[in-house]
């Protein structure tokens, strides 16, 4: 199975992808909070290229994040995610398009969890709210 999730390292994404921005106005349509893309292609024991980091008010705004996510990717890119994890108890979503990986978190979850010290020598870009077509 890791085999299958290796990544592909042709085509390497860029914040510039259509998957990487059509994932951000997604989110940002949803009014997720605080996102936050962290680039680990330069870290060699990343299993992606990108995080993307958001946050929720709650757990009905997590799901309808998540949700969108996976919707808009598939109609604009013709992509489905190879998984996703937490949509039992809605607190931190995670969805693994394999080059992009994206955790839809709740406040609490997120300061507990600390993903982006975790990963902080990736360079982080925060995204406000700005439709970019």
């Amino acid at each position: 199975m890791l085999a299958t999730r290796k990544r592909n390292s042709v085509a390497r994404l860029t914040r510039n992808s259509k998957i990487f921005k059509t994932i951000i106005q997604a989110i940002q349509e949803k009014k997720g909070e605080e996102i936050v893309s962290l680039d680990l292609r330069k870290i060699p024991e990343a299993v992606a290229d990108f995080f993307i980091v958001c946050e929720a008010g709650s757990s009905t705004q997590v799901k309808a994040i998540a949700d969108h996510i996976e919707e808009s990717t598939k109609s604009n890119c013709g992509e489905l995610p190879y998984a996703h994890e937490g949509r039992q108890t809605l607190q931190w979503v995670l969805i693994d398009y394999v080059n992009v990986v994206i955790h839809v978190m709740l406040p609490e979850s997120r300061r507990f969890y600390k993903l982006e010290d975790m990963w902080s020598d990736a360079p982080q870009e925060k995204h406000t709210d700005q439709h970019t077509r």
